[in-house]
């Protein structure tokens, strides 16, 4: 039983690119527990709570339960619910999870897998972040979860049927914004070479989003992660979108931030294609959280 395979074939409900994390997240929230006590069981009851933050943070933005990927998890062959009453889930019911004291931990031949290869754990963990969740989130995802991973391996783990990341992609993306942040402009370098600038993908990679520089924008580090978070947008007229959902009294949070609500881009260069509408679109969709904020006064 090859468990890599069967982590990359999690079935999830899709239709029209929408995002439904709820079975990766599940998953890696139980390899961290299993890391940390590798014989004790999830109680529904006990971890509502922080799958609840966990898909509120890194989710969809529509709301969900924590109650769907704890009963359907079962059905991939990695997870097993027990009740009160003996073995098997009562359903994807939230009241019932809780009154019958539904357990779920790793499937027994998971964990048996795990205690034989100590690296399976990592290996599976990574494949997780890289399958659902782009590198920007990867380091404080595991940290959400607990999970603590050894530094990666050399060799990506990838299957016949992944696709390839274009390593020309970053540098394509950067000079079309000419080495500046499509957001704030910022353009730091330490002599020749530009620093805390990075090519972020706007239809997530691990979504079908291509390497294409209309799929991609220059941003500063801190707006990269605010992009992906779904703070930040862009709307139909490519002026920057800002959650009303982002809260910062700070004079840096008003700068940096709130500020930036109703701003036009900075480029791409003349001669150079804009975002596309569709994967403006879907990041709109599936991304950025809430209604956006008013244009600030200039």
């Amino acid at each position: 039983m090859d468990w890599l395979e069967r982590t990359a074939a999690l079935r999830q409900w899709a239709r029209n690119g929408t995002r439904a994390p709820h079975k990766p997240l599940l998953l890696l929230y139980a390899l961290a527990r299993f890391q940390e006590d590798a014989d004790g069981g999830l109680r529904y009851t006990a971890v509502e709570h922080d799958l609840q933050n966990l898909l509120a943070e890194y989710g969809p933005p529509h709301k969900t339960t924590p109650a769907y990927p704890f009963h359907h998890l079962v059905g991939d062959g990695v997870w097993e619910v027990r009740t009160d009453r003996g073995a098997g889930s009562p359903g994807s019911g939230v009241r019932e999870l809780r009154k019958t004291g539904a357990t779920g931990r790793l499937a027994p031949e998971l964990r048996a897998a795990l205690r034989r290869e100590p690296h399976l754990l990592g290996k599976m963990a990574r494949l997780l972040l890289d399958l659902h969740f782009p590198p920007s989130l990867h380091g404080e995802l595991c940290e959400a979860v607990g999970l603590e991973l050894e530094p990666a391996e050399s060799e990506r783990l990838v299957t016949g049927a992944r696709r390839r990341r274009d390593p020309r992609m970053r540098e394509l993306v950067l000079t079309a914004y000419e080495y500046r942040c499509a957001f704030c402009g910022y353009d730091g370098r330490i002599g020749s070479v530009p620093v805390g600038l990075e090519a972020a993908h706007v239809r997530w990679w691990a979504f079908g989003g291509p390497d294409d520089v209309d799929n991609g924008l220059c941003l500063c580090s801190l707006h990269h992660k605010l992009f992906d978070k779904g703070v930040l947008g862009v709307g139909d007229d490519h002026r920057v979108l800002v959650s009303r959902r982002f809260v910062g009294h700070s004079a840096a949070a008003r700068e940096h931030v709130i500020a930036l609500a109703g701003r036009p881009l900075v480029g791409p260069q003349p001669g150079t294609r804009p975002v596309a509408a569709a994967h403006r679109d879907w990041h709109t969709r599936q991304v950025f959280h809430g209604e956006p904020r008013p244009a600030t006064a200039a």
